[in-house]
């Protein structure tokens, strides 16, 4: 049987932490033979106390922080209840205990150095400011969960719950996990990619949110990235450099994603054909772009339509 603790800081997610014990105590309801896998404690961490500690724990989840906008994440992390948390986790790691946090919280894991070198993901939202405060980890923000086990992070809030998932199939077995999934109708999803919004992440540098500008005021033509760099006012390899760091993308990833966000809306909203808005958002024919969305999305041009 694992001892689980799960983390709960002060101000995280009510759902995320149901979450955690919801799974669980599914699992164990699953289990065969009736035999539980998971023993499961709560544990709060405020900012002036923590009601219990993580000794004895062979795994603690810390569900997602609730982050309402970026510019609280400084004053989040470094307050008494992350610092807190952050040493309870050290402690516990060092004495061989796993880890599982999600959405924001995955950034006390990596303030406490927990994930240097170390792949991880977050929130996508967030994935700007995680690469600028840890340059040390390996960040992954369009997996919605990386199991890098003896730790495992997850994305954006309701990814937790993928991330309960993959602590199952680690701790009980992926069996067991298979069953949750279909007890709880829970779709497999493998990507944030489809959610993460390009028009957010840009608008982080102003050089960059007026390259988003650009492109969509020329997204019908061919143009060079050395174009697009220009127009801002940038060279080339600074243009690069910036949209690595803030967006994650290359710059033909950038504009390949502006361009199947358009084309998606456009699909939703409108009855042009295929051919037409392949044409209207820079492609020369709709096979590319078919091609193109099946493979960022993992989903056919007709289901964006039939979503209307």
């Amino acid at each position: 049987m694992t001892s689980v603790a799960i983390l709960e800081i002060g101000g995280c997610l009510a759902s995320s932490a149901a979450l955690s014990h919801d799974m669980l105590a599914t699992a164990n309801r699953l289990a065969p033979s009736g035999r539980a896998p998971f023993q499961v404690r709560a544990v709060q961490c405020g900012p002036r106390r923590a009601s219990g500690d993580l000794h004895g724990a062979d795994l603690v989840i810390v569900p997602g922080l609730g982050m309402p906008a970026v510019d609280d994440l400084a004053g989040t992390l470094a307050g008494a209840a992350c610092r807190r948390a952050g040493g309870m986790l050290v402690d516990a790691h060092s004495r061989g205990a796993a880890l599982a946090a999600s959405c924001a919280s995955t950034f006390v894991l990596a303030q406490a150095g927990l994930l240097d070198g170390r792949r991880a993901t977050t929130s996508w939202w967030l994935a700007p400011q995680f690469r600028q405060r840890y340059p040390q980890v390996e960040l992954v923000p369009e997996q919605v969960v990386v199991a890098d086990w003896p730790i495992a992070t997850g994305g954006a809030a309701l990814a937790h719950m993928d991330l309960m998932l993959a602590v199952v199939a680690r701790f009980a077995s992926p069996a067991v996990a298979k069953t949750c999934a279909r007890f709880l109708l829970l779709d497999e999803r493998r990507s944030q990619a489809p959610f993460m919004a390009v028009t957010y992440l840009a608008g982080q540098d102003p050089a960059l949110a007026k390259a988003e500008t650009w492109v969509r005021q020329h997204i019908a033509r061919d143009f060079a990235m050395e174009e697009l760099a220009a127009a801002v006012a940038l060279g080339p390899r600074t243009f690069a450099r910036r949209l690595a760091a803030t967006c994650g993308l290359s710059p033909i990833q950038f504009v390949q994603r502006i361009r199947l966000e358009t084309a998606q809306h456009l699909l939703a909203t409108t009855r042009l054909p295929l051919e037409q808005i392949a044409q209207s958002v820079g492609y020369a024919d709709a096979s590319t772009l078919r091609r193109l969305i099946r493979r960022d999305t993992q989903r056919t041009p007709a289901h964006f339509r039939s979503a209307r």
